[in-house]
């Protein structure tokens, strides 16, 4: 990448994020996209810290997903203070050796030391539970999952549908079924594969309400 270019979509020191070129599938790529974010989110100590703990625990199959990341992402575009938004922090990991809600509530309880710098909640889930519990909440159908990554493309918006894990390495693994456009644009969608319009509405205009600049389709 050009000097230029790194420079033109903000992967350069204190150059600005120009969310209308990064959001436009035309004009940049899904790994300069990705290239961005993983800057952003090693820029904010609060998330990076909450990545190391969640690392040290060693789950299986984990991310730290959805909210955290794209928020994260969005005060960075927007100019707003780390944390901005920000209520909390969802850890999700696979694990089918166990489905029971205790064996789940036993791991929460365990991990809860490993986060005990940060005064937000971090929410804990095994994905490999959802089923469980989805179709009695939302009285909406839910298949079982096999991974971690297959409950993001069940996520109220393709722009919610974000993950990413801290490595052994330190490199960061980020996944977007949906790609990141949508994020940098800071454009909510309703997810074409799986619909849950109530809750898609209410999250939707709760998310405008810290970030006015947000586009939301479909409501």
């Amino acid at each position: 990448m050009s000097s230029k270019r790194a420079q033109a979509i903000g992967t350069t020191p204190n150059s600005p994020l120009d969310r209308h070129l990064l959001g436009d599938p035309a004009r940049t790529c899904e790994h300069e996209r990705r290239t961005v974010l993983g800057a952003v989110i090693r820029s904010d100590h609060a998330l990076m810290a909450v990545l190391r703990a969640a690392r040290d625990i060693r789950l299986p199959d984990w991310r730290v997903a959805s909210g955290a990341i794209y928020q994260t992402l969005w005060n960075v575009l927007t100019g707003r203070p780390q944390g901005h938004g920000i209520k909390d922090y969802d850890l999700i990991y696979f694990d089918g050796s166990d489905l029971s809600f205790e064996a789940e509530d036993r791991l929460i309880a365990k991990a809860a030391k490993y986060f005990s710098f940060t005064d937000k909640p971090v929410e804990i889930r095994n994905q490999a539970r959802v089923h469980l519990w989805y179709p009695q909440k939302f009285g909406i159908e839910y298949k079982a999952l096999t991974c971690s990554d297959e409950s993001l493309t069940r996520y109220l918006s393709p722009t919610q549908a974000i993950a990413v894990r801290l490595e052994d390495d330190d490199n960061l693994d980020i996944v977007a079924p949906f790609g990141l456009a949508n994020a940098f644009a800071m454009r909510i969608v309703p997810n074409p594969i799986f619909s849950n319009p109530v809750s898609y509405r209410r999250k939707a205009m709760s998310a405008k309400e810290n970030w006015p600049e947000l586009e939301v389709a479909g409501i």
